[in-house]
């Protein structure tokens, strides 16, 4: 299954929303590569095993679940975890990017690639679209953590 959407980070018709840099917000995405823990409920630790300037490999602890990802970094750009399918994993990619499609106006794109098939029919669909929603409000949740980095960035 291939599933992307946007979350509006800055909008200019959205004066309640403070906006945020671009600066911000890859430093955001940064902070979920190196502890997700704050982004993913549930996860007890984030180990990096290995790191260099654009790539890293992790292991993240949920308890009776480990998943093995490897992350690849375009700094200010995007970000891409892809998780390792195991047996109690079904694995996949999700590619975060920063996209300013015009001036004062900025979103992240979440686009997923898993192993979830289009051809679903009868529960299936019914699945599908209770897993896009779940990443949809997770993706929310990442914005909002993101913000709460900012926030905290700027108080210091």
């Amino acid at each position: 299954m291939n599933f992307e959407h946007l979350v509006v980070v800055n909008d200019p018709a959205n004066p309640l929303a403070s906006p945020l840099t671009r600066e911000e917000v890859w430093f955001g995405l940064l902070c979920r590569v190196l502890d997700s823990r704050p982004f993913l409920p549930g996860l007890e630790a984030c180990r990096i095993l290995e790191r260099t300037d654009t790539e890293f490999r992790r292991e993240l602890d949920f308890g009776n679940i480990v998943i093995r990802d490897h992350v690849t970094v375009q700094p200010m750009d995007w970000v891409r975890f892809e998780s390792e399918r195991t047996e109690t994993h079904a694995g996949g990619t999700l590619t975060i990017g920063i996209e300013e499609p015009a001036p004062g106006t900025m979103a992240l794109r979440f686009h997923y690639r898993t192993t979830l098939s289009e051809q679903a029919s009868g529960d299936d669909v019914a699945y599908a679209e209770f897993v896009k929603s779940a990443y949809h409000e997770s993706d929310l949740d990442t914005l909002r953590v993101i913000r709460m980095i900012a926030e905290s960035s700027r108080l210091h």
